[in-house]
């Protein structure tokens, strides 16, 4: 049985343009793989809080002295880690604000890189301790991004993955989608059409 991690990040919920292109991903991944385990995570109803001192604190403590609050915080972010080694793919619905990813999902980020956890320093830098594994990015945008230098996601996002050891990131675009009903279905039927071919 494989198991599909989807993670969403749109702020307008099962609304949001990439929470709903990414919907139609994990519905042609269930159509490929009927006995597939579906874990969602969804960082707007169930928002992760982000970084600060005692999370950091809580990361650096000594398991003698750690408090109560910091293995609770430990064992959060262990969870989050857990669902994202043990998926044997993920999507992750992708809005762009701001020209950047939603902050949720920085949160969300500064969660799973774990130093010692998911990657390590050596002396020619860092490593990825996690097991690579295909990564379906669907990005939403407003307006037309892909290949300019307003896109800021695409290469942050395959960064950080590559960080943790993950270097399968594919992008499916959706561009365009706030510039009228003609773009918008264009921009969906140009990301449905990716996404079938990713099954063909």
């Amino acid at each position: 049985m494989s198991t599909l991690l989807q993670i969403n990040s749109g702020i307008f919920g099962e609304h949001s343009n990439s929470t709903a292109l990414a919907n139609e991903f994990t519905s042609q991944y269930l159509a490929q793989h009927p006995d597939a385990q579906v874990v969602l995570r969804d960082l707007i109803s169930e928002p992760i809080a982000h970084l600060d001192a005692n999370t950091i604190g809580a990361f650096a403590s000594d398991e003698a002295s750690r408090t109560p609050e910091q293995q609770a915080i430990l064992d959060f972010s262990q969870q989050l880690i857990d669902e994202l080694s043990s998926a044997d793919a993920v999507v992750l619905g992708l809005p762009m604000y701001n020209f950047n990813v939603p902050s949720q999902l920085k949160a969300y980020m500064d969660q799973v890189a774990r130093a010692g956890i998911t990657f390590k320093y050596t002396e020619t830098g860092p490593q990825g301790l996690l097991a690579d594994k295909p990564v379906y990015v669907i990005a939403a945008r407003g307006g037309f991004h892909q290949g300019q230098e307003t896109d800021t996601q695409t290469g942050f996002v395959k960064t950080f993955f590559a960080f943790l050891g993950i270097n399968n990131v594919q992008f499916i675009y959706a561009e365009g989608v706030n510039m009228g009903d003609e773009a918008k279905a264009s921009a969906y039927s140009a990301a449905k059409d990716a996404i079938s071919k990713t099954f063909a």
